[in-house]
């Protein structure tokens, strides 16, 4: 596809697990077609949608106040059938019929991959818009909904500090990013817990029980009787959050208690990032379309808007900023200060 002039109709998606903002990257991208000439069509819950054909015709009237709100005014969901060759042929037969000219993807890794599976079938250009609060997609500075997830966490944080606080409490807050720590580390900075548990540092050297025990010991030597935050990603400890607090309570003296945010990280009003972030990509999105580009991702890199190629955005590892791991693990850490402060008392 190579001329503006052959796009008439756009279908567009939200797939996956919903995020703070959908609902502002669809806005975008039904009046940023209009200001086209392009009709939206989109479909409810995600690709299943495409296969039952359930579908409603977005116009500014639908989309033009929606995007304070969290969700996705379209549903989203998960297809197994569609991932069948049965189902991606049944899905291009079904936006043939429509006239879809462009198909946008707003999701995540699993959404991508299933606009490359659609690719294998239809024609059309396809572009993917990342929306997860995991912020794990390459290609891209951050994704739609994931500040709003960071905030989420940060206000919960709080609060479990008060209680900890006040109590002399060991809290065990279970956040979500089961591959990627981004909310794990952007929370436990913002909140200045004193120890994080995240995926990409399991990886190299997982904690124990005894080396966590150590530190919660040595944190109390050096403050005195206080409260002791400590952010874990999902499915980073053998029976998460809850089962982390038992090891620890039955070796300190002193409560231990788990709290699980769950998916209240993926509610809430979107924050203004978030909002100017999603509107900016849905617009993205739709000059790509117009473009005549094809199975690409629509983001923002250094503050530009970028594209890159769909595998590469699931296939190379984001990195996590190796500057916030070393703020928030070496900088201020009190028993790192202690045995600083042994070792010059040895000194003098």
């Amino acid at each position: 596809m190579s001329s503006t002039d052959t796009i008439n109709r756009i279908a567009v998606i939200t797939s996956g697990g919903d995020a703070p903002g959908m609902n502002a990257a669809i806005r975008a991208v039904v009046l940023a077609a209009e200001n086209y000439g392009i009709e939206v069509i989109g479909f409810r819950h995600g690709y299943e949608g495409v296969l039952t054909n359930d579908f409603t015709k977005l116009g500014r009237e639908n989309v033009e106040h929606i995007l304070q709100y969290s969700g996705t005014i379209i549903k989203s969901a998960r297809s197994e059938r569609f991932k069948t060759d049965d189902g991606g042929r049944e899905a291009a037969e079904n936006l043939d019929a429509h006239q879809i000219d462009g198909f946008i993807v707003i999701g995540g890794d699993g959404s991508f991959r299933g606009a490359e599976h659609l690719a294998k079938f239809w024609q059309g250009a396809i572009i993917g818009v990342p929306g997860t609060i995991d912020n794990d997609l390459f290609g891209t500075d951050n994704t739609i909904g994931y500040d709003t997830a960071v905030e989420t966490a940060m206000d919960a944080l709080d609060k479990i500090r008060d209680t900890a606080e006040a109590m002399d409490r060991v809290f065990i807050v279970e956040v979500m990013g089961r591959n990627a720590g981004y909310i794990g580390i952007s929370s436990a900075m913002a909140c200045g817990s004193e120890r994080m548990i995240l995926p990409e540092l399991q990886k190299d050297k997982p904690l124990t029980v005894d080396a966590l025990v150590k530190h919660i010991e040595g944190v109390h030597r050096v403050r005195g009787d206080s409260s002791y935050v400590m952010v874990l990603c999902e499915n980073q400890w053998p029976g998460g959050a809850v089962r982390l607090a038992e090891q620890l309570e039955d070796r300190l003296n002193f409560p231990c208690r788990p709290c699980l945010l769950g998916h209240v990280q993926r509610g809430g009003r979107p924050t203004a990032m978030d909002r100017i972030l999603a509107t900016r990509l849905g617009v993205h999105a739709v000059e790509l379309v117009r473009q005549g580009k094809t199975g690409v991702m629509a983001g923002v890199s250094n503050n530009d808007l970028s594209s890159t190629p769909l595998p590469e955005t699931w296939m190379q590892r984001k990195q996590l900023s190796q500057e916030l791991i070393d703020i928030q693990t070496k900088l201020f850490n009190p028993v790192k200060k202690e045995r600083h402060k042994a070792v010059q008392k040895e000194q003098h």
